[in-house]
């Protein structure tokens, strides 16, 4: 069991952050990778990225956006309740060099996992620059602690409600123009947000990282629930990735296949808040 020891709601949509009791997790687990939880016996498997891990204190902290019937449930949970089984960390180790200046891109809950990915990118002695974005002023999140990470942070809103009025990829396409310096690009976000942000660096040249969510089941390349195409090669997210070059993931089959189970995904969320 794996004690809940800070629970906060980061939107008024349903974007939470828990931090769990994971002393073997925290130890060991390095930026991008992550973990597979149950929250009960008769749960499903949950991959979800660690945003944070403190060694010191024995925690990770994950931040998800409830989708379905499992995330409900996870979100449901109290400090001082605890997760039935916590797997990790799972996933690639990252190599983390010095390329000079990382512009990491992220929006949505993805932004979790690109301020975990950016610890690393700092820590090899990279300037950072964060490019952050939501529909609107209240659905984004880590502002601060971007912030506090990064060179320089632009924010954007698809409603103009904070920061620069537009998408991720018009701010990147100003830094372009501006003449500002990339060496490499990270995007952490919905796929086609991802897609997007690929499309853009490759008429720049722009080498270019993505974090994949595919379907997933155990974590371990035994299942290929989330297999996915990578220049013209089948690859497991879970044992070759998440991390992935950008220019070379076939983000249309992925968007297909993440898209399998959404229906099931809303009316199951629909028929536990109804019993609820």
């Amino acid at each position: 069991m794996f004690t809940i020891v800070d629970r906060q709601e980061l939107t008024k949509r349903d974007m939470i952050s828990l931090t769990v009791e994971a002393p073997a997790i925290a130890r060991r687990i390095r930026p991008g990778q992550f973990v597979i939880l149950r929250v009960n016996e008769t749960g499903e498997r949950l991959p979800l990225t660690v945003a944070y891990s403190d060694a010191v204190a024995g925690t990770i902290t994950i931040i998800f956006q409830v989708v379905g019937k499992s995330t409900a449930l996870l979100a449901s949970l109290p400090i001082g309740d605890a997760i039935r089984d916590l797997a990790g960390p799972l996933g690639a180790v990252m190599e983390f060099e010095n390329v000079g200046t990382v512009v990491g891109i992220g929006g949505g809950s993805g932004i979790a996992v690109l301020h975990h990915l950016l610890i690393g990118y700092r820590e090899a002695g990279n300037r950072l620059i964060g490019v952050i974005g939501a529909r609107e002023k209240d659905l984004l999140i880590l502002e601060n602690e971007m912030n506090r990470l990064c060179d320089r942070v632009i924010v954007t809103t698809d409603d103009g409600s904070y920061g620069m009025h537009g998408l991720v990829t018009d701010a990147l396409k100003d830094l372009e123009e501006q003449g500002e310096r990339l060496d490499l690009a990270v995007a952490v976000g919905p796929l086609v947000m991802m897609r997007a942000v690929c499309q853009m660096t490759r008429l720049y040249d722009l080498p270019t990282i993505v974090s994949l969510n595919p379907i997933m089941i155990d974590g371990t390349g035994m299942c290929g629930g989330c297999r996915c195409t990578v220049g013209g090669e089948r690859k497991f997210a879970c044992v070759d990735g998440p991390h992935f070059d950008g220019h070379k993931v076939d983000f249309d089959e992925l968007m297909r296949r993440n898209a399998t189970y959404s229906r099931d995904e809303r009316l199951s969320l629909l028929s536990s808040v109804r019993r609820g």
